[in-house]
């Protein structure tokens, strides 16, 4: 399996419970590294463009005012297979659907408010680490 990075973000509702490193163990003990890391407040803006493939749904507005309702923390993950295998740490979307031990299982709040993002295939984790990162960021 070859080596690829991932975008994750550990969202407002794990943030203001201080879960940031709790959450981090599990990518670590998983076998990804954190190549790029930082904590930042988003705009409701930012929050839209970063989330633009869902504006036709009906969760967008929400999503978007939750996402910029407290500091995020963005980071960038490597390693083997690392899109499926921060998809597999994450667990499913619905924590009640997650699987025990993962980090939605355990600290995920409700569907929406469930802890962590995670690019869903290579191409988007691209573009979604360019969003957040400039290449002088990760430092793998």
């Amino acid at each position: 399996m070859a080596v690829e990075r991932t975008l994750s973000i550990i969202k407002p509702d794990a943030t203001k419970r201080n879960l940031t490193g709790k959450i981090n163990a599990k990518f670590e003990d998983a076998g990804l590294r954190i190549v790029a890391q930082k904590r930042i407040q988003l705009t409701p803006a930012q929050a839209g463009v970063f989330y633009e493939v869902h504006k036709e749904r009906p969760f967008y507005g929400e999503l978007c005012e939750f996402m910029a309702s407290g500091p995020v923390v963005v980071q960038v993950l490597e390693g083997e297979g690392a899109v499926a295998k921060n998809r597999e740490v994450m667990g499913a979307t619905n924590p009640k659907d997650a699987a025990p031990g993962t980090i939605r299982a355990e600290f995920a709040e409700s569907v929406g408010e469930n802890s962590v993002h995670g690019s869903d295939a290579a191409e988007t984790a691209a573009v979604e680490i360019a969003y957040f990162f400039s290449g002088l960021e990760l430092v793998g």
